[in-house]
């Protein structure tokens, strides 16, 4: 019965994911002026970050309004074959999302990570650590908000030798921004 009700949900959670991520692209278009940005929340490291994605993903487009709401300028690179991205910055399948961004200096960003936590990442990284995910899809999480649904998630560190931890828990939706 467990099972049941856990597949259930699971099923729902992938539905509404698919229709975040599906969500028509016209809805907000990137401009220059849309990532105005005063220096004051800018901080003093690098703020690019490359996000490769697919050109109709809603959920993706709303994550890279997210980082650039957020101080980053995001270069979005519509690719055809995410798999192929994913597997050129060693993204094992059970860490994928639906986009992935890489910043100058090699590391990545694998999901819906909050802007905050990867600036707190590139301010100060961690030893042996080569970036962070956030896998699947979580509801609530920036560019998977519906309404004012949420799901706990975890953040987690990729490390250079391949194990993981846990770099942040999100318990609540304030807790993202």
């Amino acid at each position: 019965m467990k099972q049941n009700i856990f597949l259930r949900s699971l099923a729902i959670s992938a539905l509404l994911a698919l229709t975040a991520c599906a969500k028509a692209d016209h809805d907000h278009d990137m401009s220059e002026d849309s990532a105005d940005v005063t220096s004051a929340t800018i901080a003093p490291i690098a703020s690019t970050l490359t996000t490769y994605k697919s050109a109709t993903c809603g959920c993706c487009k709303l994550w890279v309004e997210h980082a650039a709401d957020n101080g980053f300028e995001v270069d979005a690179q519509n690719v055809s074959d995410l798999n192929a991205v994913k597997d050129k910055y060693q993204i094992a399948a059970e860490f994928q999302s639906c986009h992935t961004s890489v910043s100058p200096n090699g590391y990545v960003f694998e999901g819906h990570i909050p802007a905050k936590l990867i600036r707190q990442f590139l301010q100060n990284p961690p030893a042996g650590a080569r970036g962070l995910a956030v896998p699947a899809m979580p509801l609530g999480s920036p560019g998977m908000e519906v309404g004012d649904r949420f799901t706990p998630y975890k953040v987690l560190q990729l490390n250079k030798d391949g194990s993981t931890a846990v770099y942040a828990s999100i318990d609540r939706f304030e807790q993202q921004h």
